[in-house]
């Protein structure tokens, strides 16, 4: 009996600073939980069953995986079937790696890295409360190679304060230069409660505008493909071959367990999450879960749309129909005419993809499948 394929999320909520637009579920100044916290992850693990599923993907997010001791990195790996795993990716940040870290992680088999540079501008990196300079990314970055991984990729944001066009241009060509295998570009969002939100509102800092910040997308998009880079998702650039294989199937919809606080899942059409709060979760794992639905077929398929047009090449109209029998130009023909006719996707033969002004204003088509 073939095996269910899935992709595994194990979220490590700790950081050495949090960052100041950070709203994710992560905590500064509990080391002495980290021990406690890792014995739960672990058990919770053990009672997910993971031997029944065949997985595919893993991905260790956090939080900071790079602040805690490696060993406990390896101790959560030895409890996971690894033998058909394409890709095990470790986030980590510069200023909290060393070079046995990075060791220990090549040796435990995690084959990809994602760094978190975010700028090469040192102040822009001192203004956003991130803990490393462009220096000691450098190092990290080079400590990697020099250990041996060879699919690294560099998180970079755009709309931050005070960043402009020219020195987001001199970041590309500093990052081209490195030739990461991805680069993944994240617009600033001003999350309600974070330090960065409150300052923008105090007037004390002032993002780009909108016009400005989609001059910022665009100049990423083409100075990145000149480069060699395939523009793969709106906001994910790889070399050839090197897409993200655990992210890429999310958005082919592909299911997923998250295991640790706050992580979330998609199994059997159902969605739900962790608890998020720390000392309830280390109390009781699996007795504290939020579903957050339980899709129908309906459901699935505008998802399935959503997702898609996430991606550049847009939905694949016949995996579609593979998947869910129906015609999707024909199911949502009002929903598909209206944004054709706004200019907002093209459709052919094979695929719908978001047309430029339509990547520019994607909100507004999610709201057509919601």
């Amino acid at each position: 009996m073939n095996k269910k394929e899935i992709g595994l999320y194990i979220h490590i909520p700790f950081c050495a600073h949090k960052c100041d637009y950070c709203d994710f579920i992560s905590f500064t100044n509990k080391e002495d939980k980290i021990e406690q916290y890792i014995k739960q992850l672990k058990e919770e693990i053990n009672q997910e069953r993971l031997e029944q599923y065949k997985i595919t993907t893993i991905y260790i997010g956090g939080g900071t995986p790079s602040f805690i001791q490696s060993k406990y990195i390896l101790e959560i790996l030895k409890l996971i079937n690894k033998k058909d795993t394409e890709e095990i990716t470790i986030e980590i940040n510069p200023g909290t790696v060393t070079k046995e870290k990075l060791q220990d992680y090549y040796n435990a088999g995690i084959n990809r890295l994602s760094i978190g540079l975010q700028s090469t501008d040192n102040n822009i990196l001192k203004q956003i409360g991130r803990i490393h300079t462009y220096e000691q990314f450098l190092e990290t970055y080079n400590l990697a190679r020099d250990v041996g991984f060879t699919n690294i990729n560099i998180d970079l944001m755009i709309g931050l304060p005070n960043q402009e066009l020219s020195n987001l241009e001199q970041s590309l060509e500093k990052i081209i230069e490195l030739k990461p295998q991805h680069i993944s570009v994240y617009s600033l969002i001003l999350e309600e409660g974070t330090k960065l939100e409150k300052q923008v509102r105090d007037g004390l800092l002032k993002p780009p505008d909108e016009i400005k910040e989609r001059k910022m997308y665009w100049l990423v998009k083409n100075k990145l493909e000149e480069a060699g880079y395939k523009h793969y998702e709106i906001s994910n650039f790889a070399k050839e071959g090197f897409e993200a294989k655990h992210n890429s199937n999310c958005w082919e919809q592909e299911e997923y367990i998250g295991v640790g606080l706050a992580a979330h899942s998609y199994i059997n059409k159902t969605r739900y999450s962790n608890i998020n709060n720390f000392q309830k979760y280390l109390n009781n794992i699996k007795g504290n879960r939020t579903i957050h639905e339980i899709q129908n077929e309906e459901m699935q398929r505008k998802e399935y749309i959503m997702l898609g047009l996430r991606k550049i090449e847009g939905v694949n109209i016949q995996k579609f129909k593979h998947k869910f029998i129906e015609n999707p130009i024909y199911l949502y023909r009002e929903e598909l005419n209206k944004l054709f006719t706004n200019n907002l996707i093209e459709i052919d033969a094979n695929y719908i993809k978001l047309t430029k002004k339509g990547i520019d204003l994607a909100n507004l088509v999610w709201e057509e499948f919601v």
